[in-house]
């Protein structure tokens, strides 16, 4: 959790964007897969449930755009899930999942940049123009010459 910023009780996510660690919740479960007595018998599997809906410390705007970023990982009542059973360790895959909630979040609020049109200036257009002209007269000299002539 190095690259995860963290202030005292809250998670940073970008400049504006801070959640309150009382609105995200940790669940625990035995991890699924091989690995013995110690795999069955504790609960190493971590997941992240984040209320995205009904968060206070996303603007409208925010909300609506990450609730459309990130659908795949919302529930049908807009409750955000994110998992992790990769590491031995309850406490390594809390972190890991942390960040990887931090990043989906980061990434789901960056803002839309609108494309500005733009036309080719008239030199370009020259450019094009004069060499689609030379590549013609390049193809014309490769044909085999008429018998007309």
């Amino acid at each position: 959790m190095e690259d995860t910023p963290v202030t005292e009780n809250a998670l940073v996510i970008n400049d504006s964007v801070r959640i309150p660690y009382a609105e995200i919740l940790y669940r625990t479960a035995r991890s699924s897969g091989p690995g013995g007595q110690h795999t069955n018998k504790t609960e190493t599997a971590v997941e992240l449930v984040f209320d995205l809906a009904n968060s206070v410390c996303l603007t409208h705007t925010e909300r609506a755009l990450a609730m459309q970023r990130l659908a795949s990982t919302l529930d049908s009542s807009g409750v955000m899930h994110v998992e992790s059973q990769s590491e031995r360790s309850q406490l390594r895959n809390r972190e890991e999942v942390t960040e990887r909630f931090v990043i989906l979040l980061r990434a789901a609020l960056v803002p839309v940049k609108h494309r500005r049109k733009t036309k080719p200036s008239r030199a370009a257009h020259e450019r094009r123009i004069t060499h689609k002209r030379n590549m013609g007269e390049v193809k014309k000299l490769r044909r085999r010459p008429s018998s007309d002539d």
